[in-house]
């Protein structure tokens, strides 16, 4: 059977010291997790961040990761240097990255082959803005971003892959889809996995939501039949928060 998982999104939040604290402050909390727990921090934090994490249960995530092994990409950090680090989880394609530096399904799916190649283990998101929502091209845009990232991704390459569902509207605004919309929307998602995988490898993925889940709306959310997990962004910045998403779903 998989297992659930929830995973942090620190975004460009926490030093060194504020990294230690929190991770020390989360690690009793979520120490019986019947989920996986990751947590994706800064590049500048993952070396203190592992060391925070060792001998805990929670998994060691980075943000994002570049498609070449090395070369004239200043400021990017590539897949062998995360694997280095001991990283198990890379975020790719997440819409902050989409809406700001530029980020493609092309660049969202080279991204994804490096970080398997690299034995890394990938969360790549998909999701709508707004106004893609309300004149309903939902189905159209998660369909394409699902097909064009995983485009010559083999079914092993498929089995380090998490997809996260998350609605651009719901990020970081406090909105959130309702359980129903969000899962009707990640059965969109399994559908494509099963249209180039088969029903098997559809039914296996994990596909988490990560639009604003939080303690308040966890249950509705996770009771949800597609729903397998959080990416949850503002919420794990505060250990009870992230705990009480973690262990009351």
């Amino acid at each position: 059977m998989k297992r659930d998982i929830i995973a942090g999104n620190w975004k460009m939040n926490n030093n060194k010291e504020q990294t230690v604290a929190l991770i020390n402050e989360l690690r009793p909390l979520v120490k019986d997790a019947k989920c996986e727990v990751v947590v994706c921090v800064p590049f500048t934090s993952i070396e203190t961040a592992r060391k925070a994490l060792r001998g805990s249960n929670i998994q060691l995530g980075a943000q994002n990761v570049h498609w070449a092994p090395k070369g004239a990409f200043t400021g990017e950090i590539s897949a062998d240097m995360l694997a280095e680090q001991k990283v198990k989880y890379v975020i790719v394609g997440h819409s902050e990255r989409r809406q700001y530096f530029g980020e493609t399904n092309q660049s969202v799916n080279a991204r994804t082959k490096a970080a398997i190649a690299a034995g890394l283990k990938v969360i790549l998101c998909v999701g709508e803005t707004l106004e893609e929502r309300e004149t309903g091209k939902t189905a159209t845009v998660v369909t394409k971003q699902t097909l064009e990232a995983l485009e010559g991704i083999d079914k092993l390459g498929l089995k380090k892959i998490v997809i996260a569902y998350e609605p651009v509207w719901a990020i970081g605004t406090g909105k959130t889809a309702t359980a129903q919309d969000a899962n009707d929307t990640i059965a969109i998602i399994r559908k494509v996995v099963r249209k180039l995988y088969g029903k098997n490898y559809a039914r296996s993925i994990r596909i988490q939501y990560g639009g604003s889940m939080n303690p308040g709306n966890v249950k509705e959310l996770m009771a949800m039949p597609e729903i397998d997990g959080g990416l949850i962004g503002g919420a794990s910045l505060k250990a009870k928060d992230f705990a009480a998403v973690v262990n009351d779903r």
